[in-house]
């Protein structure tokens, strides 16, 4: 019978002991994660001096380091560089903005209208494999040489991207959601304002970013074309 089964007492429960990591270890372990990053950037610095100092590398094609430093520090102390960097910023601000103001508006109307997109997306998909420094003869011609050059160029290096996330962000908008929309008679306003803007905030910003990138990296090929002033020159 059950009742004569002797129960045998229940295992004592030891605790689990901590092991403790030595503080040599870990700081050792800090130690590595914050020099990491330095070493691949100091070896090419290492290879950059070598390379100049045994004439690997002409002074003409990568000047040395030490001649580098000492631009730098005049361009600074002699204000050449905060000028210049005013000027740049200027063009690419002004530039990023008239891209950015109609990468959204046309994002948008091609979102919000399948007919519109029917009708631009083919020659825009087109147009947008031309890159930036091949529009630069066709500009010179139509803009001259002047400062509405490097604005035009600059947006449109900005637009692309900003109009095809905006494009993007309102096709993404949730069908769940816009059929409760329809459900409780939102209009078509009430559903872009209420739904389908918030939605596409997220894939809106991620477009900005991407055109402001792409506003820089004009910015540096249109000054190092045409251009008396700023960082590309």
């Amino acid at each position: 019978p059950r009742d004569n089964v002797k129960r045998l007492p229940p295992a004592p429960i030891r605790p689990v002991r901590k092991v403790e990591i030595p503080r040599t270890s870990q700081g050792f372990a800090n130690l590595r994660r914050y020099t990491e990053p330095w070493l691949l950037p100091l070896v090419l610095l290492g290879l950059w001096y070598l390379g100049v100092e045994r004439g690997w590398l002409s002074e003409q094609v990568l000047p040395p380091p030490a001649y580098v430093y000492q631009t730098l520090s005049d361009l600074i102390t002699s204000g050449d560089l905060w000028i210049n960097a005013l000027a740049s910023m200027q063009r690419v601000v002004l530039g990023f903005a008239l891209g950015a103001s109609i990468g959204v508006v046309l994002g948008a109307a091609m979102g919000l209208s399948r007919t519109v997109e029917d009708y631009l997306l083919p020659t825009f998909n087109a147009l947008v494999q031309i890159p930036v420094l091949a529009w630069l003869p066709f500009a010179l011609l139509v803009f001259g040489i002047g400062e509405p050059l490097k604005y035009v160029l600059i947006a449109k290096a900005a637009t692309v991207p900003i109009t095809l996330c905006t494009l993007q962000a309102f096709h993404q908008a949730p069908k769940g959601l816009l059929e409760v929309g329809r459900a409780y008679g939102f209009s078509r306003w009430q559903s872009v304002v209420g739904i389908v803007l918030p939605a596409a905030v997220p894939t809106l910003f991620t477009g900005l970013r991407l055109g402001f990138t792409k506003a820089w990296l004009s910015l540096v090929v249109v000054e190092l074309v045409a251009s008396s002033e700023g960082l590309g020159y």
